[in-house]
């Protein structure tokens, strides 16, 4: 089956709609400092509101000695992982920039321990979380977590030692995913790198990638044969190449040559239609590990001069 970038007619309008009612449920984000033994860096324990007004989980990590507010990057996590322990990824935060890093609800228990409950229901589902609430776009799991990615935009905005005119969003994976989710539907974010972003062009992910977690879906298909329909009506709403469209922030992507987990033509697929300035690196012999710590310097590189850039047009 061929790639596709179509949306469906009433695409904006979902989202808008759910990320609104998330946001009319109110809250504000609380924190509480955690002493991790970091000298050089401290951590606060958040808890924000996010889909439903339900708790969701961060660690802000803060450079110490700095004067007024900082840049913020947010990243949110891969498959399978949470937050992780507050003192285990810190890197923005030893660069100077306020670092925010989401919990996944529901995730956490495969690596990176998480913090976060779903506590919604669902009906037969392949063991994972792609299949959850596939029967409608409404319940699907992917709506949650996506709008929880949208209010941590929010949440993060709401400190004061934040800048909330300069905020950046970095994930890899499933967290690239969110990341170009969250850069297509909140005009706050001005900066996005997404790293071999999984959710994107389902209808060709499902057919060619060889490892999970899109094995999933094709797994559910395989023995829900009526459903078929169905479950590509409601993927089509959390496909990042229509997310990929309504983004304007910088962006860099990154892509790995020989991902049997993210193939690279589901990344391309959403690079090309990407909004806004944009460019991508290729990691020829690397597998879904992408540039790994490699890139991640990469990625300091390009945010520091695009912060310099916007400073200078300023």
């Amino acid at each position: 089956m061929p790639g596709s970038d179509t949306a469906p007619d009433d695409f904006d309008a979902f989202w808008c709609k759910g990320i609104e009612v998330a946001r009319s449920l109110g809250g504000k984000p609380s924190a509480e400092l955690v002493d991790t033994g970091l000298t050089t860096i401290t951590t606060q324990d958040v808890t924000f509101p996010g889909y439903g007004g339900e708790p969701v989980r961060a660690w802000l990590h803060l450079p110490r000695h700095t004067d007024g507010p900082l840049p913020v990057v947010v990243r949110y996590i891969g498959y399978g992982g949470g937050r992780g322990l507050p003192h285990e990824d810190v890197l923005w935060a030893n660069a100077g920039y306020a670092y925010f890093v989401m919990d996944t609800r529901g995730q956490g228990s495969d690596w990176g321990l998480g913090d976060t409950a779903d506590p919604h229901g669902s009906g037969p589902a392949y063991p994972g979380f792609m299949t959850r609430g596939i029967g409608d776009p409404e319940d699907y799991y992917y709506r949650r977590v996506t709008i929880d990615a949208v209010r941590a935009v929010d949440a993060v905005a709401a400190f004061g030692e934040v800048d909330p005119t300069r905020i950046s969003v970095v994930g890899t994976s499933q967290g690239g995913g969110l990341a170009l989710a969250v850069a297509g539907l909140h005009p706050g974010v001005r900066a996005a790198m997404i790293d071999v972003p999984f959710l994107c062009d389902f209808p060709r992910a499902v057919h060619s990638a060889e490892r999970g977690p899109y094995t999933e879906l094709a797994a559910y298909m395989r023995m829900h044969r009526g459903s078929v329909s169905a479950v590509q009506e409601t993927l089509a709403y959390f496909d990042g190449v229509s997310h990929a469209r309504s983004a304007t922030a910088p962006a860099m992507f990154s892509v790995a040559l020989k991902d049997d987990i993210c193939p690279p033509s589901t990344v391309y697929a959403a690079y090309n239609v990407y909004g806004g300035p944009k460019e991508i690196v290729e990691y020829e012999f690397n597998n879904h590990e992408g540039g790994g710590s490699f890139h991640a310097a990469v990625q300091l590189r390009w945010l520091a001069r695009l912060h310099r850039a916007l400073e200078t047009d300023c």
